[in-house]
């Protein structure tokens, strides 16, 4: 009895001094959840004072210009890897740009009355053949000073000179002439891309791609924290637009100004202003918006700017009232706001009477313009920080 009654205190004492790592196992975990627990609240906090832009607009927009100069701007920009990552996509750009002209000449010299202007010369049409072949592949080779050559060369024949003249028809890229006029350089062996050349890559967005960033600097309490969305401009790229529409603190709506007599890339019947105008209104009626900015962005005004005097602003079915005034700078800046007071209309008539109080502001755009698109960031900083001081009560 008395051996019994000790083992089970021995037993109980055991018991008792293993209970002891296991209590300070438990304090551990509890330490490690209160961690995570603060480190979320933390983050849920900062996440509160991120604010949501989504940059949106058509194919060919010039959103995803923009969206990389924010990163040269207010992020590092581009290293040497990523830099390098884009001598292909130059390199096939380039292919493509000149099967477009050379597959365009030949369409024009078949259907057009005066014909004979698009025939490309003889000895050019091998090459002409060749080139195309290439630009249709899936994957271009590299592009080499030969090859380089043999495009320049064709890129000079008078009937592709004509055919570039009728860009608009054919889906000729707006970076076109800057392709070509730098053969040389990108056929050189250890070529590596500038952010120039970057900027004038041209990779369709498809899905959805987000930075964040600040524009007036790293640090956040220099002013507000934004994270912006850049998604697919195309028809077949839209229905991935949906799961981001809630908590939006501002709409950035990208319109190619200049794009009012070019149809779409997928969809050569249908003008590309007109499905501008009918994307915009669909946003704008969004109920998921109805607390958003909007900021537009009436973009390549340096095209329109040229255009405008070559090309009437009325061969568009939503200009088909504009009436020219004269020449010169005049006439483009008539010719812009024209422009500008459609979209202002369009961006009433489709807003609910208790949404039209919302920021909405336009600003004049060129994606290409590095200056110009800091500008604009920051006067749209400025626009969103003074509405948040409205909504606090602040102002």
């Amino acid at each position: 009895m008395i051996s019994m009654l000790y083992f089970v205190v021995e037993s109980m004492g055991s018991f008792c001094s293993r209970q002891q790592p296991l209590n300070e196992v438990d304090s551990d975990e509890n330490k490690q959840a209160a961690e995570i627990d603060k480190r979320i609240d933390r983050e849920t906090k900062a996440e509160q004072h991120i604010h949501k832009l989504l940059l949106l607009g058509a194919g060919e927009s010039g959103k995803s210009t923009i969206f990389k100069q924010i990163r040269l701007l207010f992020q590092t920009g581009f290293d040497e890897a990523e830099l390098r990552s884009y001598t292909s996509v130059i390199h096939a750009n380039v292919y493509q740009t000149i099967k477009i002209l050379y597959d365009g000449a030949k369409e024009l010299a078949e259907n057009e009355p005066n014909s004979l202007k698009y025939v490309v010369r003889t000895d050019n049409k091998e090459i002409g053949e060749n080139l195309s072949e290439i630009g249709s592949r899936m994957e271009s080779p590299c592009l080499t000073k030969e090859i380089a050559k043999e495009i320049a060369t064709l890129w000079n024949d008078t009937a592709i000179q004509e055919t570039y003249s009728h860009g608009n028809i054919l889906q000729v890229p707006d970076c076109a002439q800057y392709f070509m006029e730098n053969l040389e350089r990108f056929s050189e062996v250890n070529y590596i891309p500038t952010k120039e050349d970057v900027l004038h890559a041209r990779v369709r967005t498809t899905g959805v791609v987000e930075i964040q960033f600040s524009p007036v600097g790293e640090s956040r309490k220099s002013g507000e924290v934004y994270r912006l969305y850049d998604v697919g401009g195309q028809r077949n790229e839209r229905r991935k637009w949906i799961h981001l529409f809630e908590g939006v603190t501002s709409v950035i709506f990208c319109a190619a100004i200049s794009e009012y007599d070019q149809m779409l890339f997928e969809d050569d019947t249908k003008n590309r202003m007109m499905e501008t105008k009918e994307l915009f209104e669909w946003v704008l009626k969004q109920s998921c918006f109805e607390k958003s900015s909007f900021m537009l962005f009436l973009n390549k005004f340096d095209i329109f700017e040229k255009k405008v005097h070559r090309v009437p602003l009325n061969v568009c079915e939503w200009f088909k009232d504009y009436q020219p005034m004269g020449s010169g700078k005049q006439e483009v800046e008539h010719a812009y706001e024209f422009v500008k007071k459609k979209f202002e209309e369009l961006y009433f008539q489709n807003s609910k009477p208790d949404c039209v109080d919302r920021a909405f502001k336009i600003y004049r755009t060129t994606a290409l313009d590095q200056k110009l698109v800091k500008k604009t960031f920051k006067l749209v900083d400025e626009t969103l920080r003074r509405r948040n001081l409205i909504e606090a009560g602040l102002l």
